[in-house]
């Protein structure tokens, strides 16, 4: 994610305690004061402060907000960064007003914070369409969830729509959030998800990603009914499931069980100049006689086409789809 220079800052402050961050800030109007925290505050309600190694380094100078109960308190951090900063009063205006900016920059994030049961209690009465909106702008792993607590007629309902990438208008997803925001807050008063970035998947892969956290009945059915109304769809949904990049994310033990008999120069060509953590991946998911066979096949093969190595690529995710297939493959999701 590229950073503005308020995230940038907004990022310094997190790194600081408050006591500190406040000194910073002193000088800064009101407005501007107001503009950090919402950035603060974003960072936090997106979920973009889990996705960062400066984060886990924040946390440790922010020791003075840490309790054993609950960890580090985004809320706790920045009410004390405004009352310190410019006074109780205004700390609960412009508190208010990062509420209202926040809602108005992503109205789903009330819903991407909601517990799973909730949500798709909630959803159970919508209208399809409505839930396959909900659905496309959670997390992949949190849509499964919700989408493995709804009745099947829904699933498949809401599923379809997601597959066809049906258009729906910017106004149109912003009444359904507002709709589905104070249904949820109807049922309870405290959320107990934790929100999360919206991944930037295309339409058709983030119904494969969201598929394939399911069971493997559920997940056959919904991709059934996908062909029957749209057989291209359904079939790219099945291939989208697992991308060559997508291999440090299948777990140790199916992935041992798929890479077995795969050719020794088809897996050398296949890695060929592949990032490292794809190359470590498999090199540490194969016996020491595969890696020795390996490394001879690499010693001795000369520099290759890209289209041979996008071939033996292409074949080794074909073999682990077709695990996936099975209900063999299981992923580690971010």
């Amino acid at each position: 994610m590229s950073l503005s220079g308020k995230q940038k800052a907004a990022m310094l402050l997190l790194s600081l305690d408050a006591a500190t961050a406040s000194e910073l800030v002193k000088g800064l109007d009101a407005k501007a004061v107001q503009e950090l925290a919402v950035e603060l505050a974003y960072l936090d309600a997106a979920g973009l402060k889990n996705n960062t190694e400066s984060f886990d380094i924040a946390q440790e100078f922010c020791s003075s907000l840490i309790t054993p109960e609950k960890g580090f308190q985004i809320d706790d951090f920045l009410n004390e960064l405004l009352i310190a900063s410019i006074g109780q009063a205004k700390a609960e205006s412009i508190q208010t007003q990062i509420h209202s900016l926040l809602h108005k920059r992503d109205p789903f994030i009330p819903i991407r914070s909601a517990n799973s049961q909730i949500l798709s209690s909630v959803l159970s009465n919508e209208h399809p369409q409505a839930v396959a909106v909900v659905l496309s702008e959670l997390p992949a792993k949190k849509s499964s969830e919700v989408l493995g607590l709804l009745e099947e007629s829904i699933r498949f309902n809401a599923i379809s729509r997601m597959a066809k990438s049906e258009s729906v208008t910017l106004e149109a997803k912003i009444r359904i959030a507002e709709a589905i925001s104070k249904k949820i807050e109807a049922l309870t008063t405290k959320d107990t998800g934790q929100p999360a970035a919206m991944p930037t998947e295309q339409p058709l892969r983030k119904v494969a990603v969201i598929l394939r956290n399911l069971g493997k009945e559920i997940r056959d059915s919904l991709i059934k009914a996908i062909k029957e109304k749209d057989a291209q769809a359904g079939e790219s949904v099945s291939n989208l499931m697992i991308l060559w990049e997508d291999i440090p994310l299948v777990t140790d033990r199916s992935l041992q069980e798929s890479l077995r008999g795969i050719d020794s120069r088809k897996m050398a060509l296949a890695l060929h100049k592949a990032e490292d953590k794809i190359v470590k991946k498999i090199k540490s998911n194969i016996s020491e006689r595969a890696n020795a066979a390996l490394d001879e096949e690499v010693s001795l093969m000369p520099n290759p086409k890209k289209e041979d190595i996008a071939v033996s690529r292409e074949e080794l995710v074909q073999i682990l789809r077709e695990n996936n297939e099975k209900g063999e493959l299981a992923f580690i999701e971010d």
